[in-house]
């Protein structure tokens, strides 16, 4: 018995080994975007991430940082869908002075773009940067 469960140990760890140097698996694990630091246009809102592959296609990630306190911090994520082409966005918001963590899935997609305004705990009002794109798909 004691011999049967040495070759046991013995296979799993070969297999194991095989599974984790497989080139699709290291392929996937490297593959990101990072993207800096966008502002808003009176510098107390600033979001930086990175666009990583996921599950299901893209996700974009970062960081939204409120430097001022009084209002809300708002990321806004712009996504170009390459099924059909329509373009959607999803707004992230921190209210609260400090760096604040988000994360969203956008499937497959052509493009992504940022952009970083300021507002109110329901939606953003001005001082927005410009468009960024962060992620082109084939360049």
């Amino acid at each position: 018995m004691r011999i049967g469960a040495r070759v046991l140990i013995g296979m799993t760890a070969a297999t194991t080994l095989a599974l984790s140097c497989s080139p699709a698996a290291s392929a996937d694990a490297g593959t990101v975007w990072k993207w800096g630091a966008v502002h808003s246009t009176d510098g107390w809102a600033t979001a930086w991430g990175k666009v990583s592959v996921g599950q299901s296609g893209l996700v974009v990630s970062g960081n939204l940082d409120d430097s001022y306190g009084k209002g809300c911090s708002w990321a806004l994520i712009r996504y170009q869908n390459a099924r059909n082409g329509r373009w959607r966005t999803h707004g992230v918001y921190n209210c609260v002075t400090g760096t604040g963590t988000f994360r969203k899935d956008v499937g497959g997609v052509l493009q992504i773009r940022v952009k970083v305004c300021r507002g109110t705990a329901k939606r953003p009002v001005g001082k927005c940067s410009r468009w960024k794109t962060v992620y082109t798909q084939g360049g």
